[in-house]
């Protein structure tokens, strides 16, 4: 299962948000949703180069890190600066039953798409039953 990233870090980010202070970027808006056997992640992660996108697993902590840049090219003159430029950074808490081995990861038209499969050993199985109408003769 897919938990939620850290509660006093959203605190922080809602914060700066209201407050217009912070000297972090805005987040990586993010859907996440379960298809199947597979746990679904997309980020917003637009004007950001495929490059500057790294990923990392730790225990079961997946980390999402991005830049970027809005340097203006040439001898342009920055006038008007709203798009946020900088390191992007989110955690995301993978649960136990999700096989962090196996993630696959694709980048396009902006939205970094993370498909995250759930473990062999977590999935629903089926277990037999053998009959008793088998019997043994021991002979003695």
């Amino acid at each position: 299962m897919l938990m939620r990233t850290d509660a006093f870090r959203e605190f922080d980010r809602l914060t700066e948000r209201l407050l217009g202070t912070g000297a972090h970027p805005a987040t990586m808006p993010m859907d996440a949703y379960r298809e199947g056997d597979v746990f679904v992640v997309r980020l917003d992660l637009p004007g950001v180069s495929p490059e500057s996108i790294d990923l990392d697993v730790e225990r079961n902590v997946l980390t999402v890190r991005a830049e970027r840049r809005t340097d203006p090219e040439g001898d342009a003159e920055m006038v008007i600066a709203e798009r946020p430029a900088g390191t992007f950074s989110r955690q995301l808490f993978l649960g136990e039953t999700l096989d962090t081995e196996r993630i696959d990861a694709s980048y396009d038209l902006g939205v970094l798409t993370l498909r995250i499969p759930v473990a062999e050993q977590a999935k629903p199985r089926k277990i037999a039953i053998s009959g008793g109408g088998e019997r043994r003769q021991i002979s003695g």
